[in-house]
This record gives C-alpha cells, sequence and structure tokens, in this order.
C-alpha cells in the first residue's frame, strides 16, 4: 500500500472507499493544517508550472485558487477580503497583463 502523507481533498477518502480500496487519514490541528496547506501549494505551484497543455493548466490553477480559499482561512480572512486587497494593489500598482519586464533601475541620473 502506498503511502502518501498530504493533504487532499475532502471527497478523496470517500472516492477511495467507492473503488473498494482501504486507506487510512486523520484530521489535522490548525499548526500541522497550516503546515500542509503550505506545502500543498507548492506541490500544485510545481504542477501548474510542468503542465503540458493549457487544459491540464487550468486544472491546476483551479487547485490553487481553492488552495488560496482555505490559506485565507488560516489567516482569518476570506477569498473576496483576499480580492480586495488584490484590487487595491492593481488600482495602485497595476496588473500585469501589459507584459512590462523590469531590467534595471539606475538611482542617479
Amino acid at each position: 500500500m502506498p503511502n502518501y502523507n498530504k493533504l487532499v481533498h475532502n471527497r478523496i477518502p470517500e472516492i477511495i472507499k467507492n473503488s473498494g480500496s482501504a486507506y487510512s487519514c486523520r484530521v489535522l490541528d490548525e499548526i500541522d493544517y497550516k503546515v500542509e496547506l503550505r506545502k500543498k501549494l507548492s506541490e500544485e505551484i510545481e504542477e501548474y508550472l510542468n503542465a503540458g497543455s493549457d487544459e491540464e493548466a487550468i486544472e491546476e490553477l483551479a487547485d490553487i485558487v481553492e488552495l488560496i480559499h482555505s490559506l485565507g482561512g488560516i489567516h482569518v480572512s476570506t477569498f473576496d477580503e483576499i480580492e480586495k486587497v488584490r484590487l487595491e494593489k492593481a488600482k495602485n500598482r497595476g496588473r500585469f497583463e501589459k507584459k512590462i519586464y523590469l531590467v534595471e533601475v539606475c538611482d542617479e541620473l
């Protein structure tokens, strides 16, 4: 039986059970949950970076957004509050759609 030792979507145990397989899992305390959410985010970002198609990339981005929802909760925030901060930053600093790549800044003129 393979060991996974990782945070999974809530319905994964149900899916495993319905497939006829046995499993073991546990519910994390808040400290471990925060650690595992961060690990999972790193894993999903890596999977996004290695995606071979737009479809795979979208699947991974969906997982990343789901993790952002959960991570907001551990920081006593909501996705709507995160979105409000994102919009304020976009207003003050702009977004990324203009594809600007900063090469250098010279402090002296």
